[in-house]
Formats: structure tokens, sequence, C-alpha cells
């Protein structure tokens, strides 16, 4: 889709040589866009700000796009769009519905590591947040025709499960039988035994050393344990409405034959050296080291990791890794991206990105926890939504909640105040949209058809059709920047001008062409709705 301020800063810079910087206008009568430009190149020329501002004006070339361009205070130059402009526009968006959002120059492949529920132990707030933010950005990437491979990072592997196995085997428990509830119980009860037992931590310890050597017992109740929490991920990503499936699985298990290669290429490369027993490399200007092996022997996340981004970028071929992980880890990750650099496994124009993220906080604005003070699942959270709200408008009020605010931000989860149907929340966007929704049934019932906008004479009309002309510009820049807020933002602001527009400007008590053109309008208004929301993760239903 057509993006007009970024045509006109091309047009602006063929003259100017530097970037315009336009500005939407303050207020209707100053147009739609201003530039500053000249101010700038005044004080470089040392020359009066309206003479460079008359010189750009008689060069720049936009009279196809512009009413003529004014000359306003020191310098500022306004910039008005024609009404034929924006109404091509808008009814480019009516006619190529599917082009509204735009396509990458480039298309790149790109790995998103998000959700990664841990087996045997039920999804949690982190697992929430981690689950919402990669679903929104696998959207907006595969929007922009970028491939995406989701990789869910389950915690299916470690000292764990050789504490689970033997817990199992002590209590005679068939594996096959248990549900995820009943794992979990059974978690508890392992911790427990492992704590208060010597032996049993032991026996624990030789148990994971069996089932990494591959032992066909131990494997088939690891497997076990695995499918039951399978089928809980699976609920809960169908509660939420998220994209991922098994398909995009990709555990900590399956790097487990690649952590000895890691190991010996760091170590005999002189990047990692053996320091106390453990195997580690000192990261420059960083104080604590990478472990990449423990003093044990044992392997532990880092160089999990590591083959993680080795494997990421040399078998499944991707230019850019992106890791939704909360923000504590946001160390850990600069530490395993610079090693990984310095063995040469990331490519010259690879792209590394860890998008870490606060923490969901209860309505006090402290930490969301039990009564009890623990970690609060992520059942009990939907839940809370769901006490106040249908389903669909609950979990739209969550992930908007979510994805509204810079991500490294904490939030307040307050369910009453999440479901509103006004404000900025997700369910006032479902609302905004059942509404468009309910004026084109009532328009179509009466024969009406709206194919394109050909009036715009009100300054609300404008507004809207401005508005509609920017969403492929505003996914794009989610799409590079990773902040989804932005296009929360810009929804929100297109609900409120759609709002404005309906005050302002009758649509089924008009008459003739105009009636026909916000028709149009309104049309094309359901498009950008509707697409947004299901770049948010959001359902976009026809009434409320």
């Amino acid at each position: 889709m057509l993006s007009l301020p970024v045509l006109l800063t091309e047009r602006f810079q063929a003259v100017t040589g530097v970037d315009p910087e336009l500005r939407p206008a303050t207020k209707p009568q100053f147009g739609h866009f201003q530039s500053s430009v000249a101010l700038r190149l005044a004080k470089a020329e040392g020359r009066p700000p309206r003479e460079i501002a008359q010189r750009i004006v008689d060069r720049v070339d936009v009279a196809d796009l512009c009413e003529p361009l004014e000359i306003a205070g020191p310098g500022f130059i306004n910039i008005r769009l024609r009404s034929a402009t924006l109404a091509g526009v808008v009814t480019g968006i009516l006619q190529r519905p599917d082009d509204v959002i735009g396509q990458a120059a480039e298309p790149t492949r790109v790995v998103i590591d998000y959700s990664a529920p841990n087996v045997a132990k039920p999804m949690h707030v982190g697992n929430l947040r981690s689950t919402i933010i990669g679903d929104c950005f696998a959207r907006v990437l595969r929007a922009q025709g970028h491939t995406v491979i989701a990789q869910n990072h389950i915690g299916d592997w470690g000292t764990q499960f050789g504490m689970l196995v033997e817990q199992i085997l002590f209590e005679g428990i068939d594996a096959d039988a248990l549900d995820l509830d009943a794992s979990v119980a059974l978690y508890r009860r392992a911790q427990e035994h492992f704590r208060d037992d010597d032996d049993f931590a032991d026996a624990a310890r030789r148990r994971v050393v069996t089932l990494q050597g591959g032992d066909e017992q131990t494997r088939a109740i690891w497997h076990s344990l695995i499918e039951v929490s399978k089928a809980g991920f699976n609920r809960a990503y169908a509660r939420l409405g998220v994209l991922l499936t098994d398909d995009d699985l990709a555990g900590e298990s399956i790097y487990n034959d690649l952590l000895a290669a890691v190991a010996d290429d760091l170590q005999s490369s002189g990047i990692a050296v053996v320091d106390d027993g453990a195997l580690v490399v000192f990261v420059p200007g960083d104080e604590a080291p990478l472990i990449v092996r423990k003093s044990d022997g044992g392997f532990g996340y880092a160089a999990t990791d590591l083959a993680a981004v080795r494997y990421r970028f040399d078998e499944l071929h991707a230019q850019r890794l992106i890791y939704v992980v909360g923000s504590p880890q946001a160390h850990h990750f600069a530490q395993v991206f610079t090693v990984a650099r310095m063995a040469g496994w990331v490519p010259d124009d690879g792209v590394l990105e860890h998008v870490g993220f606060g923490s969901v906080l209860g309505p006090d604005g402290k930490m969301f926890k039990t009564r009890d003070g623990k970690t609060v699942t992520l059942d009990t959270l939907l839940d809370l939504a769901e006490e106040v709200a249908a389903p669909a408008i609950a979990m739209a009020a969550v992930k908007y909640a979510d994805l509204s605010t810079s991500l490294h931000k904490d939030y307040v989860f307050d369910a009453e105040r999440m479901t509103a149907t006004t404000g900025n929340t997700g369910p006032y966007l479902q609302y905004a949209h059942a509404r468009v929704c309910g004026i084109l049934r009532k328009a179509e019932a009466e024969g009406w058809r709206a194919d394109a906008v050909t009036v715009l004479d009100e300054p609300a009309e404008q507004a809207l059709a401005l508005q509609l002309s920017r969403f492929g510009e505003v996914v794009a820049e989610v799409s590079e920047t990773l902040q989804p807020h932005k296009l929360c933002t810009y929804l929100y602001d297109t609900a409120t001008a759609l709002s404005t527009f309906y005050e302002q400007c009758p649509v089924l008590k008009s008459e003739g062409e105009v009636r026909t053109s916000r028709l149009a309008l309104c049309a094309a208004t359901r498009t950008v709705l509707a697409k947004g929301l299901y770049l948010l993760g959001i359902v976009a239903p026809d009434r409320m």
C-alpha cells in the first residue's frame, strides 16, 4: 500500500539532501504534515529560513499529491494532501485488501524463540508474556512476507528428569496414565523426596546419566512426561488463540548431541579455557565468565543456547534470530551472542536480538503471586479475565494489556480495567470493529454498495483517511523494531478517528455520492482494524 509520508519524504530528500522529518500538523489549518527542514538547513548555510523554505517549495515536485505548499512562521513548510490523493489510497485498501500491509523489500528467514514452558510444570505468567509477544512477532513478520520459523524451546532435558523418572519408578506409577495435574503433583513429591533422602538424590543423579545414555526404559518414561505436558501446552495455546503447534517444538533435548562439539570447538580455538575445573569463556568487558561446561562435566543453559544459535544459522539457514525471553536473562543472552560471534557461528549479516519483557503485577502493583507466595499459573490468570468478560473479549483484554506498553516495562493485571469497552483497551478496538460492521450491515441490507471513496470534504473524513494510509508503514516499523505497542497505538488512534468521523459525518443519514463515499471509508476502516487486530492475535468480532 502506498505510504504517503514515505513518498513525500523521498521527494523532499531529493531536493534537500536530508530527511525532512515530516510531522503530523498540529492543527487542521496547517494542513496534514509540517516540516522544519528549512530551519535546519538555514542554520548550516547561514541564510534566512524563509528564503531556504521558498527555495525548497519552488523545487520539490509534489503537485500530483499535494495542494500548493505553504510557508508559515519562521520557515515551516505546511503540506496539505489533495483529497483525490487520500481518496485513491483508501480506495486501494478496498480494491486490494491483501496488499494493505505491504511486503518487505528483502524478505528474510527469521527464527523466533518464544513461549518455552517447562515439561511437567504448569505454564505460568512468564510463559504468558513470551507466548503472546512471540505470536505477535510471528504474525507481523509473516504478513510482511518473511519466512518465520517458530521455535518453542521447551524445558525437556536436565537434572529434573532424573528426579522425576526415579520418583515414577519408586512409586510404581504408569507414566502413560498421568495427566498434567498429576505430573505437577509428582514433581512436587519428587522435589521433597530429593531434598529429604540422600540415597534417592544420588539415584536421581545417576538416572540423569542413564537418560543421557539412551536407556530404553528411562527414555520411554521421559517421553511419556513430554506427551502429557504437550497436551497441556496445546490446551493453553488453543485458549489463547496463538499459532504454535507441535511442529514448532524444539526443546533443549534436541541440542544434547551437539553440546560436546560446542565445548570442544570453543576450547580448541582458545575462546574457552578451563578454570577451576570448568570450561568457561571470559567475555571481553564482562567480569563474570560464561560457563560452557561445569566442573562436574555437565552442560548448562549456556552450552544449550550456544548450540541453538549454531544450529539455527547452520541448519535452519536463519538470517535473524529473535529471543522472546524475560528481561532478567538480558545478561545471559548478551554473553551467548558475543561468544557465538567470537566463534564465527553467526554470519556477517546475521542478526541476534533478545526481546526482554517485564513482569505481570497484581492490582496492588506488586509481583503477581498466589496467597502462599507461589507463582500464578497461566490458567489462573486467564480465569480472572474470563470472570468479568466472555472468552474472546477476555483474551483480547489480556493480549492488548501485554502488547500496548513498552515490553520491558512491568504491567498491572487489572481484569476490570483491561476488559472495559472504553479507553485504550483490546475490547474497545473490538467494539470499534463491531460498530463499523453494524453500519455496513444496515447499508448492505438496503442494497447500498461501497466501491470507492470519492468525497473527502470534511476534516474528520480526511483525518480518518490519512490514518488508514499509514497502516503498512506502521506494520513495517513493528517488524523492524519489534515494538508492538506502536501498532496498538496506531489501532487505538484509528478507532478514535473512526469515532470522531462517525459523530461529525453522518453515514446512513447522508445521501447520494456522499453516502456511498462514507460507506467506502467505513469499509476500508473495517479492513484495517480487522487486519491489525489479527496481527495482535485478537479476534475481530462482527457483533458485540
